[in-house]
């Protein structure tokens, strides 16, 4: 059944599941490191869970001997879900309108705001207020390759990939800055087909999935590409969403014609303020590498 309540009445409260579940999806989809990594659904803010470092083995064992036991590394890392926020503006208007269709209205924003924030922040810790991120944990385990090591960008990538498995993990997938995909483009192989293929639902590097990402949330000054086996990336999600109708602030980062601040007061706007909450750990550093870009040594 329709949510029918009005803004006016209800100037906070949970974002409606039907929206909110909708939003969460298109979070998933628009961000890079949600459609790689492992994602858990968190029922609480905090979530400890189980992963397997190392496995049981197999043993040959001769007639009537002993069978060897093995026991596995087990390590149980624990995520603490943070609070990401968006506050988007709209007409007064809207305070009249049923809740679900003023978010179904701006939900497409919501989720845009939300997967760049997350995307940068847990790739290379932009604003991050989580421990680690994937760019600094694989820098400090020197797990990064630079660009020209060799005579083709194709093969730079192969280095990454042995980066990764070199350590003991497979590579499953790519990330990369959309800039990326110009050199990605003129690739072929001794046979002349193409290394990098786009296609419809996924684009694949190497026959394995890579995913692009936009300037405002990729910093190609510092990676150009990241590989890893990407279920050692964990996020956590807190399904529900709330928001708050905000009518008397100003919002610094929105600049008017007149060279001021966004004032909803003095611009007779309100605001949405929607808040999720999301967790974030790399379980394993050494499972991702990264091609840098070239480093200039400067001259004396």
């Amino acid at each position: 059944m329709a949510d029918t309540s009005y803004l006016k009445e209800n100037l906070k409260g949970f974002v409606p599941s039907v929206i909110s579940d909708e939003i969460i999806g298109k979070t998933i989809r628009g961000s890079s490191i949600l459609r790689l990594s492992k994602v858990e659904i968190m029922e609480s803010d905090n979530k400890t869970f189980s992963v397997m470092k190392s496995g049981v083995g197999a043993y040959w064992v001769k007639e009537a001997g002993r069978i060897q036991n093995s026991i596995p590394d087990w390590e149980f890392p624990k995520m603490e879900a943070e609070k990401i926020a968006v506050i988007i503006p709209v007409t007064k208007e809207k305070l009249n309108d049923a809740t679900i269709d003023v978010f179904g209205t701006i939900k497409q924003y919501i989720a845009e705001a939300f997967h760049e924030a997350i995307d940068s922040a847990c790739l290379f810790g932009t604003s991050s207020p989580f421990a680690g991120n994937i760019y600094d944990l694989a820098d400090t385990s020197g797990q990064k390759v630079e660009i020209g090591t060799n005579d083709r960008v194709d093969l730079d990538i192969s280095d990454v990939m042995y980066a990764v498995e070199k350590s003991g993990f497979d590579c499953d997938g790519f990330v990369a800055g959309l800039d990326f995909k110009n050199q990605l483009r003129k690739l072929r192989d001794a046979d002349g087909n193409q290394l990098y293929v786009e296609g419809v639902d996924q684009k694949q590097l190497y026959s394995l999935p890579i995913e692009f990402n936009r300037a405002n949330s990729w910093d190609s000054t510092k990676a150009l590409c990241i590989a890893g086996e990407w279920k050692y990336s964990v996020v956590g999600i807190r399904q529900q969403l709330t928001y708050e109708t905000l009518t008397e602030a100003t919002l610094h980062n929105i600049t008017m014609a007149d060279g001021k601040p966004l004032s909803l007061a003095e611009n007779d706007l309100i605001a949405l303020k929607v808040t999720m909450r999301l967790g974030f750990t790399v379980v394993q550093p050494k499972a991702f590498a990264m091609l840098i870009p070239k480093v200039v040594t400067p001259s004396n």
